[in-house]
């Protein structure tokens, strides 16, 4: 594999960990107390509170989903590539789908969307390249 691609995974890998924290920095205090952190963030109140909370395991249970991703993406090419398809839905989603108010939910996920869409596809092109001189 040229060392293009490597450095490319790398930072994928680097991104996609980051994304799962910040989505754990998210998703915890959700859980723990959905009212303080939907009133600090200015987000509507929800009721029942399971609702919120229930999103907030879901997250987390999806970060978990994202974690073969970023320790192999090349042996977990597909997980990878989930990964950025699901930072697209979210984006899709919230900014697409919902009121303002929900918007930053949306500017969340795009925020590693893009860099992780564009360092597969980096890492995705340097690989090929690298099959067809070896053809």
């Amino acid at each position: 594999m040229p060392t293009t691609s490597f450095a490319t995974l790398r930072w994928f890998s680097r991104v996609v960990l980051l994304g799962i924290l910040a989505n754990l920095a998210l998703a915890v205090p959700t859980l723990l107390a959905p009212e303080a952190l939907m009133a600090v963030s200015g987000m509507p109140a929800a009721t029942p509170l399971l609702w919120p909370r229930f999103a907030a395991l879901l997250l987390i249970l999806l970060s978990a989903f994202y974690v073969p991703a970023a320790i192999d993406p090349v042996r977990y090419r597909l997980v990878a590539w989930l990964a950025v398809a699901a930072r697209l839905v979210g984006v899709i989603f919230f900014v697409g789908f919902q009121p303002a108010v929900y918007h930053p939910l949306g500017y969340f996920d795009f925020l590693f969307f893009v860099p992780e869409s564009l360092l597969l596809l980096a890492s995705s092109r340097a690989a090929s390249g690298g099959r067809e001189a070896l053809a």
